[in-house]
């Protein structure tokens, strides 16, 4: 089978060819016939498997039949006959880019609207009119209430990863926007699975639609290894970076849940010679773009992402996939590893997985129906059993002269006898030092003493159990000094009824007042 086989015109033909395809894949010889015919469709595909063209390819052959323009409709002003929604910015570019290059011999007039970049040069894009327009939900409202854009002429509307709007809450949006639209349209609804909710919006939105599904639902691509490791949250970044390292791994996409964690994870493995750079909702557009361009033209050896990257980028040929933390949607994962193995060609997916992820990782593997190999690295071994409860231990236990407080002193890095409560504690350090000791006993510190409004209590205690090594001596000359140095050098006398208090030196059971301002416990 051929793409002029299936009624797409020379000009269509060959500029496919140039992108280096000649036969259709599955999706495309079963969708670009019943668009070419009119109907509505709903498409279940997997990602890599060319749903881009399998809707682009019959538009562009609608709107210029045999390569020439539609007599019948004329473009007007902030008019577009075609409209299609994507879920990220970073989809809608690349489909966009994707439209052109099928319409290199057609004389298409098209544009790409979403967020992130000024509005200006898309409303003037638009003005003249237009064949073809891809948006991200967002911007596109944008422009409608700034009557930039006319919706009312739309002949198709494509939904691009439908499934991917509804889990980023688009779903409003998109109503906002079909409302827009007129009655009388061809609509085509592309996704990677036919879920319950992509079903229910289908016969919402589809009249007597073509139903095309070519993967099993959920379905993992065979051509891809899979693999997991099984390590301490806090040995990710150096298991990442010897995997990269020893294997000698040139290009890799590696996925985050958060985008603190991609930045972090970016910053490490760039000291640590390996160029990465991180793509997120909070990097501006222009950074993301370059980010994207320089990873796919193999000038960056390192992408680290958030799910943002999951859906629809196409990069040829990228081998190795990493999913660093596991993504709380197990659908995800699909879409995540689907980022390699494109085109018939083999690729790698790695997990890395700490024990408390091991519920994502089961869910994983109850969707796709397949058990995933798990393998091991010198120097990188499975946390023990007792790490598999938390990747933090628990408090210990104790009496309160001997388990919380001296837990709290630890953590201050009180190893100079503060923990025998000399009166100074956390709250007296001063400068710079006061940033790393008292940061932490801050937070543990003020907890128990104050209450649930981090307010300083002010009534009796009922029954005080002071602790034993609280002494009711009155405080020397060395700790006045410190005290008043940490109240701003005001002068606070301590008598022999108010002896020197300390956060860390009550126990859990003892409800004194706190007499220091919350601020003088440290940064928090």
């Amino acid at each position: 089978m051929s793409f002029a086989s299936l009624g797409l015109s020379d000009a269509l033909v060959r500029a496919v060819a140039a992108t280096g395809y000649t036969k259709p894949t599955p999706v495309q010889a079963q969708a670009i016939p019943a668009v070419l015919e009119g109907r509505d469709l709903m498409v279940a595909a997997q990602t890599g498997t060319g749903k881009t063209a399998g809707f682009a390819l019959p538009i562009l052959e609608r709107l210029f039949p045999a390569g020439h323009p539609d007599a019948g409709h004329q473009r007007a002003p902030k008019q577009v006959r075609v409209l299609v929604l994507t879920p990220t910015r970073e989809l809608a570019a690349q489909v966009h880019d994707s439209i052109r290059a099928y319409a290199s011999e057609l004389p298409l007039k098209s544009a790409c609207v979403f967020g992130g970049v000024g509005a200006n040069p898309q409303m003037k894009a638009i003005a003249p009119g237009l064949d073809v327009l891809v948006a991200c939900p967002g911007r596109l409202l944008d422009l409608v209430g700034q009557r930039a854009v006319d919706l009312s002429k739309v002949e198709v509307l494509v939904l691009d990863e439908a499934d991917r709007m509804l889990d980023m809450g688009f779903v409003h949006d998109v109503k906002k926007v079909i409302a827009k639209l007129p009655g009388k349209r061809q609509t085509l609804l592309f996704s990677a699975t036919f879920s319950k909710d992509i079903t229910d919006l289908a016969n919402k939105l589809l009249n007597n639609p073509a139903r095309i599904e070519v993967t099993p639902p959920n379905s993992t691509v065979e051509r891809i290894n899979q693999k997991v490791y099984r390590v301490a949250a806090g040995h990710k970044r150096a298991l990442a970076a010897h995997l990269i390292t020893m294997g000698a791994w040139e290009q890799v996409l590696i996925f985050t849940r958060t985008k603190h964690g991609a930045n972090r994870l970016a910053e490490y493995l760039d000291k640590n010679g390996l160029p990465s750079a991180a793509i997120h909702g909070n990097k501006s557009q222009s950074a993301r773009t370059k980010a994207l361009a320089d990873f796919k033209a193999n000038k960056l050896r390192i992408l680290v992402a958030t799910d943002i990257a999951a859906r629809g980028l196409d990069i040829d040929q990228l081998p190795h996939v990493i999913n660093f933390e596991l993504p709380n949607v197990s659908e995800d994962y699909v879409h995540r590893i689907g980022r390699t193995g494109r085109a018939g060609r083999s690729g790698e997916a790695v997990s890395l997985v700490a024990p408390d992820e091991d519920k994502l990782l089961r869910a994983i593997e109850r969707m796709t129906k397949q058990r995933i190999e798990e393998g091991t690295l010198e120097g990188f071994e499975p946390p023990a059993q007792a790490e598999l409860n938390s990747d933090r231990p628990e408090r210990p236990r104790g009496s309160p002269s001997t388990g919380r407080n001296q837990q709290r002193s630890a953590s201050n890095g009180s190893s100079n006898g503060r923990s025998q409560g000399a009166g100074q504690g956390a709250s007296k350090s001063t400068g710079s030092g006061a940033g790393a000791g008292a940061g932490a006993g801050a937070g543990a510190g003020q907890g128990r003493g104050q209450g649930r409004n981090d307010k300083p209590r002010t009534e009796r205690p009922r029954g005080p159990k002071r602790p034993a090594h609280v002494s009711r001596e009155p405080e020397d000359a060395v700790t006045l000094e410190r005290r008043r140095q940490a109240n701003g050098n005001r002068a606070e006398p301590a008598t022999q009824d108010r002896p020197a208090r300390k956060p860390n030196s009550r126990g859990p059971n003892s409800r004194g007042p706190q007499r220091e301002k919350p601020a003088l416990l440290g940064p928090r």
